[in-house]
């Protein structure tokens, strides 16, 4: 991105304010940026408008944050999208190559790693596997997927909203989830595993 005298205005007040960038001529703010206490920026991050970031949060490179609250003490990235509508709040983990979009993640919650996370409502103590994504648009609406608190979401799992999964659930890796799942309950979807022994491929 072209460097202006705006951009280099901003990160000067930041580093004053405490602010640690371990490459700050990589890191780009808007002009309505707020940044607590004690932050941490890595290198190659985008901060867009109207973010406010709490005390104690480490952004890791390569993420881009729009519209968004990071709350104390979490860790966004690295390669995180943080789109507008987005609230994360304390203690929280936004890993690798995660999308999250007009949605709250609550208190202790991670999704780590590979995950689209759009219009949703994910409790607290929370944890959503790899791969897993909310099927939030069925081409013409926006519905919402709300995961209560304390709810495992295995890897590679398909969220169809609207959806309700109520708190202490545990949902199977590899799942397509289409119905509300009850409190204490495991709810997966799979087809029994097929093997056809001395299996010879096709030849040309």
């Amino acid at each position: 991105m072209r460097q202006t005298n705006l951009n280099i205005k901003l990160r000067e007040k930041f580093i004053k304010r405490g602010v640690k960038m371990t490459a700050p001529e990589t890191v780009f703010f808007s002009k309505d940026t707020k940044i607590g206490k004690n932050v941490i920026i890595e290198p190659y991050v985008v901060i867009g408008k109207k973010v406010r970031i709490e005390n104690n949060v480490k952004i890791l490179a390569f993420s881009h944050l729009e519209g968004t609250t990071v709350g104390a003490s979490s860790i966004i990235g690295p390669f995180a999208r943080l789109r507008p509508g987005t609230k994360i709040e304390n203690n929280s983990k936004v890993g690798n190559f995660v999308e999250i979009k007009k949605s709250t993640l609550k208190k202790h919650s991670k999704v780590n790693h590979l995950s689209y996370i759009g219009d949703s409502i994910i409790g607290k103590s929370t944890n959503v596997g790899a791969g897993t994504i909310t099927c939030n648009y069925d081409g013409i609406n926006k519905n919402k997927t709300i995961i209560e608190d304390n709810v495992f979401i295995g890897s590679n799992s398909s969220l169809v909203a609207p959806l309700k999964i109520k708190k202490n659930a545990i949902i199977g890796a590899g799942s397509v989830i289409t119905k509300n799942v009850n409190k204490n309950s495991l709810a997966l979807t799979r087809t029994d595993q097929v093997e056809k022994k001395n299996y010879k491929r096709k030849t040309k």
